[in-house]
């Protein structure tokens, strides 16, 4: 076990917000969650984050990067509190983090997400990785890291439908094919601007505005992208008085929050769901 000094984390916030969906609250109130290449063990103690896994090696530079421990949150926060909705709420959104996701765990798990729940988009995504995932024992039990490309490369619909992905198999089946295409295709979104890479995300079949800029933000750390859907457009015109139009909400949360619009959003979600707490 390790011990890393944090100033601002608030665990519970940031992993139940819906960014991830493997992940555990234990009784002690720790937190279990399987990342890419290990599971982690985490708990905030006195302004430590204790932290125990099945692989040890660079665990602080793994846990470090994973929550985004190195970025200014404050200085985030502190331009978007000139916002009005902002100015009185900012607090509430202190220690909530974006996290730094794998990014082919979150092109297949968004696009797993469409239409679907919390709830199910787990289950989904455990079984997935039960089957073709690389089993790790940590204290005693059982736990499967999310797939590697290499182990569902060739997997096929009826394999995808089995796991009860219902109509997103064919999705998924699509976008292992641009892998299996151009085996660097995700790493050269990382050299394309946000507009360029949502296109380019948008082109495969069952990727969206909403899943493309779910992966971009969670799996690129792209603050300046944000899913749009029912619950966004009605928050934003509502709060805001803009008409209830992607082009209108996209063009108002650039011009307002330019770089952050991302994280803007989140908090959005992050105050409304606890504003009665």
């Amino acid at each position: 076990m390790i011990k890393i000094k944090y100033s601002d984390i608030n665990l519970y916030d940031t992993l139940f917000s819906g960014q991830c969906f493997r992940m555990s609250e234990e009784d002690d109130g720790s937190y279990t969650v399987i990342l890419s290449d290990r599971v982690i063990n985490i708990r905030e103690d006195n302004g430590y984050l204790l932290v125990d896994s099945n692989n040890l090696e660079n665990l602080e530079e793994v846990v470090r990067y994973y929550f985004d421990l190195e970025r200014d949150y404050e200085s985030i926060n502190s331009i978007l509190s000139k916002n009005k909705i902002f100015r009185s709420n900012i607090n509430k959104c202190k220690g909530y983090k974006i996290l730094k996701q794998d990014k082919f765990e979150m092109f297949i798990t968004y696009i797993i997400s469409q239409n679907n729940n919390v709830k199910r988009i787990t289950g989904i995504v455990n079984k997935l990785s039960e089957r073709y995932g690389e089993k790790v024992i940590f204290r005693d039990k059982e736990y499967f890291l999310f797939p590697k490309y290499e182990s569902i490369k060739d997997i096929s619909v009826n394999e995808l439908r089995s796991l009860g992905l219902g109509f997103r198999d064919s999705y998924v089946r699509s976008a292992l094919d641009v892998l299996n295409s151009d085996s660097m295709y995700l790493e050269k979104l990382d050299f394309m601007d946000t507009e360029s890479a949502i296109k380019s995300l948008c082109s495969i079949k069952g990727i969206g505005l909403k899943v493309a800029s779910c992966i971009l933000l969670f799996g690129y750390g792209r603050f300046d992208t944000f899913p749009i859907d029912t619950w966004v457009k009605q928050f934003v015109s509502n709060n805001f008085s803009i008409k209830s139009d992607i082009n209108a909400i996209k063009k108002y949360m650039k011009e307002e929050f330019h770089e952050y619009s991302g994280i803007a959003i989140q908090y959005f979600f992050h105050i409304e769901r606890n504003k009665n707490s």
